[in-house]
């Protein structure tokens, strides 16, 4: 099957990208190199071309009681402009995807999904939603998506593109009309620096991307950084962190699950699960040596294998090589000696904390 394109694609050929099929769509995995792009992120501001991300919205006098039904976090009486972060789950816990949503009116949500579970995704909340009386609206072909990222971001957005945004709180957005566009601006991101997403229709993307560029004061960068990124902070992916069989609970993410909020897909499931205890969970290894743990490399405990990895690099920012693992539950101690098997060679290592980084968002 042929790969989709984002409105940006041009863009990315013209400046030497290195192109990669990813989700469905033909994209840049780095322009220059994967370190100085990753750098240009946690040191000044870099801007990634995020278009192939699934918007759904979703209308209706039922928006808010359904999005409650097919969503972990409780967006129940929150503000318009507010951004939540959570998972829609299967009945039995496991993650169909990872999700932001929007609360863009007292009946109107904007649901951001994962590029490679846009027809999954649409196809599932399609089929929840025949018995609510709602509205449901891929808008995925619509929208193209930047995320400008860094601590730089704020004053490049303001200085180069002239949008206000100083005021824009950490997981909040304002709607604007920009030379008759309707755009979202919202302060979000996925790196664990502080940075914004701009949402608009591709004409209005492609000309603040060429803006930027123009500028110098931002460097393009890739899906490569885009994973280094937020592996070091801990951000989960779908597909590695989460999937079909590994909840929520599992990975870690229970603060963005609210057991305590009415009924909602796979909160049974859940409510179970942590009620018998945790089996395995996501944790963080740290080698001793320069070897790199790489996805589906097996974890060894005491000449067991105790589980696999998930993500792994030598982390840019900090030289260690690190990974995430899925771990029985017994392995996953804090502080407890644990290997990995690397060619065939055990490879000595610890248990950490998953954030192998600091974030640095603005609060």
């Amino acid at each position: 099957m042929e790969s989709k394109v984002t409105c940006l694609h041009d863009r990315h050929v013209a400046l030497g990208a290195q192109m990669v099929p990813f989700g469905g769509f033909d994209m840049p995995l780095q322009y220059s190199n994967i370190i100085e792009e990753h750098n240009a992120v946690r040191n000044a501001c870099g801007i990634f071309d995020v278009s192939h991300m699934g918007e759904v919205l979703v209308t209706g006098a039922d928006a808010e009681k359904f999005v409650q039904y097919i969503f972990t976090n409780d967006v129940s009486n929150a503000p318009v402009g507010k951004i939540f972060y959570g998972m829609m789950l299967h009945p039995t816990g496991g993650c169909v995807d990872d999700l932001l949503v929007y609360k863009m009116g007292e009946n109107r949500f904007f649901l951001v999904i994962n590029a490679a579970n846009i027809d999954k995704d649409y196809a599932w909340i399609v089929e929840q939603a025949k018995s609510f009386n709602v509205v449901t609206e891929n808008q995925s072909d619509i929208y193209g998506q930047v995320a400008i990222q860094g601590p730089a971001a704020q004053d490049v957005i303001e200085e180069v593109l002239g949008i206000p945004c100083k005021d824009v709180v950490f997981y909040e957005f304002e709607e604007r009309n920009i030379d008759g566009e309707n755009v979202i601006v919202s302060r979000t991101g996925y790196t664990g620096e502080d940075g914004f997403e701009i949402y608009g229709s591709h004409k209005y993307i492609i000309s603040i991307w060429d803006k930027l560029i123009a500028s110098k004061k931002v460097l393009p960068c890739g899906l490569g950084c885009r994973d280094t990124l937020r592996f070091e902070v801990g951000l989960p992916l779908y597909g590695d962190e989460l999937t079909d069989e590994i909840t929520p609970l599992e990975a870690g993410l229970g603060m963005f699950v609210k057991l305590e909020k009415e009924d909602f897909i796979g909160k049974e499931a859940l409510t179970k699960q942590k009620a018998d205890g945790l089996k395995r969970k996501i944790i963080g290894i740290e080698l001793s040596g320069r070897a790199i743990p790489r996805h589906g490399y097996e974890v060894v405990k005491d000449d067991q294998v105790v589980g696999t990895v998930t993500t792994g690099y030598n982390s840019i920012s900090t030289g260690k090589s690190v990974c995430m693992a899925l771990v029985n539950i017994e392995a996953a101690q804090m502080g407890e000696p644990i290997s990995v098997r690397i060619h065939r060679k055990l490879h000595e290592g610890v248990v950490v904390a998953k954030r192998f980084y600091k974030k640095s968002y603005k609060k």
